[in-house]
């Protein structure tokens, strides 16, 4: 039977991972609504929620760098640091996307999103939240498994994983549509420009939640045991 992860440690580093993905989905939140108000055209809060999404960042940015410098270079946990640190890194990425998303949004006001495209755009943000989500379910999940190698646990967190995965596939799907739509409407050069480069944004949001469940299913691999990182 394996020994717990959890017991080597005073505090878990998957308690700073839930932590550092709840605040990613607050700011998957305030994204939403903002996209919402710029939409309405009637908007005149989005700056407010672009501060609450550069504010939420920074606290992350500090949970992350927690995580980084409490974890012992010695320790022997079940999977490597290099995997622990990458799947912090493509939480984080999910973040600056949002956060790369709104700042982008905010260069330019008007003519806004063509009118013909915002059912489509709605639906792409409600795409790309949905997996944002399910990462601290998956965080949570996970520090079960690690401290029970429960078979049972472990496919509760394929099952998200996967989950991440196909939602990640079906925003792929609706920003090729959005792309093709932009160039038959007759829109100006400006407007496609700016609109195709927020939907890429947007559209790199749901990548970095599947590359982080990626990850996650790397982690949870590793069979019952211990491997330490000597790097």
């Amino acid at each position: 039977m394996g020994f717990p992860f959890f017991s080597m440690f005073q505090t878990s580093p998957f308690d700073g991972l839930q932590k550092h993905a709840e605040t990613v989905k607050e700011c998957a939140w305030a994204f939403q609504q903002a996209i919402e108000c710029y939409t309405s055209d009637k908007c005149n809060t989005i700056e407010e929620y672009r501060k609450e999404v550069n504010k939420l960042e920074s606290e992350a940015d500090t949970i992350k760098r927690r995580i980084r410098n409490k974890m012992p270079r010695g320790a022997r946990i079940p999977m490597s640091r290099f995997q622990l640190f990458m799947y912090l890194k493509e939480q984080d990425n999910v973040l600056d996307s949002v956060e790369e998303a709104l700042d982008w949004l905010s260069c330019r006001t008007e003519p806004g999103i063509p009118i013909e495209l915002k059912k489509d755009f709605l639906l792409l943000v409600d795409a790309v939240v949905d997996p944002i989500e399910d990462l601290s379910r998956m965080v949570g999940e996970a520090k079960k498994y690690f401290d029970n190698y429960s078979d049972k646990q472990r496919e509760i967190v394929k099952e998200i994983i996967n989950n991440l995965r196909q939602r990640e596939h079906e925003a792929d799907r609706m920003e090729d549509k959005m792309k093709q739509k932009i160039f038959s409407i007759g829109a100006d050069p400006v407007t496609i420009f700016h609109v195709v480069k927020l939907i890429e944004i947007i559209g790199s949001i749901a990548d970095h939640a599947e590359n982080a469940g990626d990850m996650m299913r790397a982690m949870i691999a590793k069979k019952r045991g211990f491997w330490g990182d000597k790097r």
